[in-house]
């Protein structure tokens, strides 16, 4: 049975609520569903070569909180993320997120390999809500802040990677909206972009926002977190405050 943190009750409406949400990958990618399993019953039965990447997993989040998502490798939080993303969709249960998401859980940051980075800091900003106006005011922070004026024109797929996590990040960070996730992605960055990074996630939080963290590195995690989710087998096993979290990991797995 999960435990769960007292944290998740309180009187303020939560801006996140997962309700038994569960997601079914196939290993093999040649395996197919038959129109009869999607309108049926047996959909919800794990087939051969299928498996469950997250099952019977519920939380909620207020306005505010700062979550770590701790567990190994193939657990199931970036899954988690993109779930809160919706950018996938569970096979069981539901997601509600009362408000707008700032995703950075991809390297890319979903942004258009072929777009320059002026064309994708327009179109992602846009797509998340920006108008145009708010968009050319914003235009150069977010560049300055990307630390890529001289690449303005150079199409994204031709940065490298730190370059375009500087720039994804730079993004996200400028949006309006009120959850940010982010999967670390940052590790890719040099270590002074990565402290301009930390700087401006601490005065996001400072603003309000809710900060979803996915890290294997632990201090980064106290650094941010109060509360943190323990995923194990695609489980959620302990809901409680970061300390206890990483300390149950780290009896069970070995430090991070």
């Amino acid at each position: 049975m999960t435990e769960t943190s007292s944290t998740a009750a309180s009187a303020v409406a939560p801006i996140i609520v997962a309700d038994n949400l569960g997601v079914r990958f196939r290993r093999n990618k040649g395996a197919r569903r038959s129109f009869k399993d999607l309108f049926s019953g047996a959909k919800r039965r794990t087939r051969p070569g299928e498996f469950w990447a997250l099952r019977e997993v519920g939380f909620q989040v207020a306005p505010g909180e700062a979550i770590g998502v701790v567990g190994r490798n193939g657990q199931g939080k970036s899954t988690l993320l993109k779930l809160v993303a919706g950018v996938l969709l569970p096979d069981t249960g539901s997601v509600r997120v009362a408000g707008g998401v700032a995703p950075l859980i991809e390297i890319t940051g979903g942004f258009v390999g072929d777009l320059t980075v002026r064309d994708n800091v327009t179109l992602t900003a846009g797509l998340h809500g920006l108008s145009p106006a708010q968009i050319a005011e914003r235009f150069d922070s977010i560049i300055d802040f990307a630390e890529v004026a001289d690449f303005i024109d150079t199409p994204y797929k031709h940065l490298s990677s730190g370059m375009k996590v500087r720039v994804a990040f730079s993004v996200i960070s400028q949006l309006d909206e009120p959850v940010l996730l982010v999967d670390e992605v940052l590790a890719v960055g040099d270590r002074a972009f990565r402290e301009k990074c930390y700087a401006r996630i601490r005065d996001l939080l400072a603003e309000g926002k809710t900060l979803f963290l996915v890290s294997h590195n632990e201090r980064d995690l106290k650094r941010f977190c109060s509360r943190g989710l323990y995923l194990d087998g695609g489980r959620l096993v302990l809901d409680a405050g970061i300390d206890e979290v990483l300390a149950r990991y780290n009896a069970e797995h070995g430090p991070k």
